[in-house]
């Protein structure tokens, strides 16, 4: 009975704001020139906002639950700290409803926000995987009750379950699914399929090795600009996608699987990848491992960004002007407008300064 009368809450609640938002101002489309992606600030989860110039909006996992912990569960939306972020940043732009929610997985800091946003904002359709693993309640408690409510909350919305390989539905953007369920793809994908020489031994293994490992990631293409989103992959599966043999290519921007966390380390693909900028969903205790830092301060040319000053112990951390919050008394988003040429811009929230990326040749 109480879940029955959840759902019908949050149907309740969806359309109550279809409604309210359906009349809401912002650009019309066609008016933009640029994808424009917000990495906002879910104190080391992670909530992704892509608007493409069509105005289409691709809202990668929504953060966490309530108060914003592991332990959080839904509760008012007015208070809902991560949906209430997510809700900020898709009106600075301009945008009146998620065209797109994909959920890398069923961990509570990527998935636990969703029914709380999805009483703040309509939710036209749900792109996700199979349910976790028995065992992955074990591994991270409240798995199970964070992919229950989400559930609950897609109902029979429309819904779409890719396989690695797969395109998604943007106009004018291509978004290529890379992994899901352990799986990646087989075939190149931007990549020479050629063997990779910075790859040895078996690759670095995942802290988390049941549902991290399974995380929907996927590679999006808008001209010639290129960025990488894996969610938490980590284990063999990262290490498939370019060892032995390259199957993804290059990417200008790519959001450093795991937080930037140490199982996200390994040189082999950062070799490949070879991004221009790497950002660090990360939080002031989580993720930005100083392993990963050293792996990036060998490849003088990436420019690392992040959503958090470290506090952890021995933590490295990247200049002020490229960090969004120096402490937990702030929520700035970083922001990156891409144009077609490859160009693009990547803003600090809490500043306002841009730092600007030239079209390769």
């Amino acid at each position: 009975m109480r879940r029955s009368l959840f759902v019908l809450l949050v149907a309740a609640s969806a359309a109550a704001c279809a409604s309210f938002w359906s009349g809401a101002p912002g650009p019309a489309r066609g008016v933009r020139t640029t994808l424009d992606i917000y990495f906002i600030d879910v104190e080391g989860g992670q909530a992704t906002l892509l608007v493409t110039p069509d105005g289409e909006s691709f809202l990668v996992d929504a953060g966490f639950p309530g108060t914003g912990t592991f332990a959080s569960t839904p509760a008012a939306a007015a208070q809902a700290r991560d949906p209430q972020r997510i809700l900020a940043a898709v009106r600075d732009a301009g945008i009146s409803r998620i065209d797109h929610m994909m959920v890398t997985h069923y961990h509570a800091d990527h998935a636990g926000g969703v029914p709380e946003l999805a009483q703040l904002l309509p939710i036209a359709e749900f792109i996700d995987h199979a349910a976790p693993l028995p065992e992955a309640e074990a591994a991270v408690a409240g798995t199970r009750g964070v992919y229950d409510r989400y559930m609950a909350t897609r109902g029979s919305a429309p819904h779409r379950d890719p396989k690695p390989g797969d395109r998604l539905p943007l106009k004018g953007v291509d978004v290529t699914v890379l992994s899901t369920l352990g799986a990646t793809i087989r075939t190149p994908v931007g990549g020479s399929g050629a063997p990779n020489p910075a790859c040895a031994g078996p690759g670095l293994p995942a802290q988390d090795k049941i549902e991290n490992p399974r995380s929907l990631g996927v590679a999006v293409q808008f001209g010639a600009f290129r960025f990488l989103d894996l969610g938490d992959l980590s284990g063999p599966p990262l290490f498939a996608l370019t060892c032995p043999a390259d199957l993804i290519g290059r990417a200008d921007v790519y959001l450093v699987a795991h937080h930037g966390g140490v199982d996200a380390a390994d040189p082999a693909l950062f070799a490949t990848v070879k991004p221009r900028v790497a950002v660090f969903n990360n939080g002031a205790q989580k993720g930005g491992a100083a392993e990963t830092f050293a792996t990036l301060r060998t490849m003088s040319v990436i420019d690392v960004w992040q959503l958090h000053r470290s506090a952890a112990a021995g933590a490295d951390n990247a200049p002020d002007a490229r960090i969004a919050n120096l402490d937990e008394s702030t929520s700035a988003w970083i922001k990156l407008s891409a144009r077609r040429d490859g160009s693009f811009t990547v803003t600090n929230g809490r500043t306002g300064t841009t730092a600007s990326y030239p079209a390769q040749k």
